[in-house]
């Protein structure tokens, strides 16, 4: 597919979340980060590490997968070692192979709303659109209260469907359901600045997004 990865630049929307479904928290997500973004969460200290190359995150993936498919060849159905699986290629940004390993865990266990959610998720970043939102969907009719399956879909709503009215439902809905959220208050920066999104006309919407 074509490079979609600034998909999320133009917006003031940094990341999206990665939910606990390999039993880590859920961490926010860098979206490769634009100039100019306001850098959420990333203090600007002295001395701070390089980002990785894609290279290097690929190479790291590789090595902490190489045990987790040897255990696949004994069980290839092993749901926690797709999952995993799918969670080491999905923080190493190669999304293609982490939604495959996904899927597969979800075969197994298709209830779980958390590895679904991230799967729309990584759906999102490789510019599926649709299929991230009826993923979502189908997560949050497993579990309607899902706060990283309502952050993200509003996100993905927002941005890529510039559908304002079905984000801020799902992030009023969120704030309703969780109010002890752990990125509420990042959740509330989205709803004051979809809000001011709402007032652009819409021949002013354009397709590529402002850099």
């Amino acid at each position: 597919s074509m490079a979609v990865v600034g998909l999320a630049v133009g917006f003031a929307v940094g990341y999206l979340l990665r939910g606990p479904a390999g039993g880590g928290s859920a961490a926010p997500v860098a979206t490769g980060q634009q100039p100019g973004a306001p850098a959420m969460g990333s203090s600007q200290e002295a001395g701070q590490p390089q980002q990785p190359t894609p290279e290097q995150l690929a190479a790291a993936a590789e090595q902490h997968a190489a045990p987790l498919l040897a255990k696949l060849q004994s069980n290839p159905k092993d749901a926690a070692v797709l999952i995993q699986l799918g969670n080491v290629y999905y923080d190493a940004q190669l999304y293609p192979k982490a939604i495959d390993y996904y899927q597969r865990a979800l075969a197994v266990t298709p209830k779980n709303a958390s590895v679904r959610t991230d799967m729309a998720t990584a759906m999102f970043y490789t510019g599926d659109v649709d299929h991230s939102i009826a993923e979502f969907d189908i997560a949050l009719k497993d579990n309607p209260t899902d706060g990283n399956a309502l952050f993200n879909r509003g996100i993905v709503k927002w941005q890529g469907k510039m559908d304002i009215d079905g984000a801020l439902a799902d992030w009023n809905k969120l704030l309703k359901e969780d109010p002890s959220f752990q990125n509420a208050d990042q959740v509330r920066k989205y709803i004051e600045e979809a809000q001011k999104h709402r007032n652009i006309k819409p021949g002013q919407k354009t397709d590529k997004p402002a850099m």
